[in-house]
């Protein structure tokens, strides 16, 4: 019962418009109040002040520092350029290079909006002029850019493995087939539309030469990846530790490789960096306060006992998983969202003895999904905006595109090898 009233309370808060900090807060105080529970209000402001204390969160906003970084230093567009020569000759060939870039670039962001915003910003004005409807090119833009969520240095992953305890490492590289799969489902849309429309039959294939040129003005971005992810695997530096190493690579870069930004612009990126890290680290507090609350009342548990009653078999819940998280990650952003269903889900998902770093990468696959799911969606504004299209004209052309990456979610879903098999061949090396 007392889960009903606080999701259903909280549920009716934030659809109103009531900001999610807010909301939390409110819904968590409230029902302690109406329900005449006796838990002091002290304790929900410490609970606030400790979900925000354990040291590897200092690794959210440096990853965020570096993302803008990246973002705002020429990174994207060197990624563009060599997806470009690479792919650009297939049939929809630019639809194909902006899978390619969003994936390349997520590998060094961690975010889905930044990815969605660098790429976006040099990608659309060329597909646009090629002849792709403004629909599709923010439809496909929307969507490739979630591939970020589900690469090394995902923001949501590192949650994740705080909130879990599973390893960051192993959490790491699990999401690689996925991001991989995906990645390639969009590009078979990408390839039948440049068919199907005849608007996009693919340029010349590069020569050696160029190939070669555009790898080495790219490789320096490319490396970052590479860095961060051998680092935190050899155990040469903790996911904290990685993320200054990512700061500092990303200055390096910006500064004095590409030197496409200077001294000047790096106070208004820290500021934009403060800001969204401020953002989301109240969400976070406010988040662990409703998760106490849920603890010590044993809200878990009795939606363990309604889902045993529901789902008698792993199948089973697997699908209410998968449906529970598409539904919330549609009105919550993935990091709010992550940090309020996972003390909720995770012993559930013990309890039908299922491997935890699965579990995160499932959740996070269908938070990133949610992202872009007409009609509200993080990554569905951004495209619009920077394509200039509306909201209808993006939901026409999303569905083949959200076909193709909820296909591969049910996949990695019911196929656990699909994420597991990759940081278990790592380990046995």
């Amino acid at each position: 019962m007392l889960a009903l009233i606080l999701f259903g309370t909280f549920f009716a808060i934030a659809l109103a418009g009531v900001p999610l900090l807010f909301a939390l807060l409110a819904v968590t105080v409230g029902v302690i109040w109406a329900t005449g529970l006796s838990h002091p209000i002290e304790g929900i402001m410490l609970t606030f002040i400790g979900g925000v204390e354990p040291f590897i969160l200092l690794a959210v906003p440096l990853f965020i520092f570096a993302g803008e970084l990246l973002a705002r230093g020429g990174v994207g567009k060197r990624i563009v350029a060599f997806a470009r020569v690479l792919f650009g000759w297939l049939p929809g060939g630019l639809g194909v290079v902006t899978v390619v870039s969003c994936m390349l670039f997520g590998g060094v962001s961690g975010s889905a909006i930044a990815d969605t915003a660098a790429i976006g910003s040099l990608i659309i004005p060329a597909m646009i002029q090629r002849g792709y409807s403004r629909g599709f090119a923010a439809a496909l833009l929307a969507v490739a850019g979630t591939l970020a969520l589900l690469m090394p240095l995902s923001i949501p992953f590192l949650v994740y493995a705080f909130v879990s305890g599973v390893s960051m490492k192993t959490l790491s590289m699990a999401g690689l087939v996925p991001a991989t799969a995906s990645a390639l489902a969009l590009i078979v849309v990408c390839i039948w539309h440049g068919k199907r429309t005849g608007c996009d039959n693919g340029d010349e294939r590069a020569s050696a030469r160029e190939i070669w040129a555009a790898m080495r003005d790219a490789g320096p971005a490319l490396l970052m990846p590479v860095i961060i992810i051998g680092g935190i695997w050899s155990g040469y530096f903790t996911p904290s530790e990685s993320a200054a190493v990512a700061v500092a690579y990303g200055l390096f870069v910006s500064l004095f490789v590409y030197k496409d930004l200077g001294w000047r612009d790096i106070p208004q990126l820290l500021l934009n960096a403060f800001i969204m890290s401020s953002t989301v680290m109240l969400v976070i507090g406010a988040t662990g306060a409703m998760a106490w609350l849920i603890t010590v009342e044993q809200v878990a548990v009795q939606m363990a006992e309604w889902v045993k009653l529901v789902a008698t078999e792993q199948w089973m819940f697997l699908l209410l998983f998968n449906v529970c998280m598409l539904l919330l990650g549609i009105f919550i952003e993935p990091l709010p969202a992550l940090l309020l269903s996972a003390p909720l889900f995770l012993p559930l998902a013990q309890a039908f003895q299922m491997d935890m770093v699965h579990i995160g990468v499932v959740m996070t696959a269908n938070l990133a999904i949610a992202l872009y799911t007409p009609p509200v969606g993080g990554t569905l504004f951004v495209a619009a905006r920077l394509a200039g299209a509306s909201i209808g004209e993006i939901t026409r052309h999303i569905w083949p595109l959200m076909a193709a990456t909820f296909t591969v979610v049910l996949l990695v879903t019911y196929f656990p090898q699909l994420s597991l098999w990759f940081p278990r061949f790592l380990q046995s090396l």
